[in-house]
Parts: structure tokens; sequence; C-alpha cells
């Protein structure tokens, strides 16, 4: 069973510059892994807004609405 504490202790075995690189790869996967969430969550709103679940609002009704909750 791979656990976090035998990943990070391989991890540690590694050179100094391939964990640096593992790093770098990791960080730009996360990155891109937020992005297509984001993406997913606006399409999701977007169908919500056009079936009419969602009502267009100014930015100042907004906040006044958030400063309520």
């Amino acid at each position: 069973m791979v656990t976090i504490d035998s990943t990070l202790n391989d991890f540690m075995k590694l050179d100094y510059n391939t964990r640096e690189m593992l790093l770098e790869i990791m960080q730009k996967r996360q990155i891109e892994a937020r992005r297509k969430e984001i993406a997913k969550e606006a399409k999701h709103s977007l169908k919500e807004y056009k079936e009419g679940k969602f009502k267009a609002e100014t930015a100042e009704e907004l906040i006044s609405r958030l400063k309520t909750l």
C-alpha cells in the first residue's frame, strides 16, 4: 500500500535536481487540474443560468446580498 509517508521517503531518496523537477511537474499538474475544475464549474453555472435558475444582478446587488449572509 502506498502511503504519503512512503511516498515522501522515496521522494527524498531522489537527488536534489530530480526533486526540483518533480516538484515543478506536480505544481503544473495541480494548476492544470484546478483550471479544468474551474472550467467545469463555469460550464455548469452557465447551463443553470440559461435554464433560468439564476438571475443577472449588478455588482452592487451582489455585494449587498453577500453582506446579509
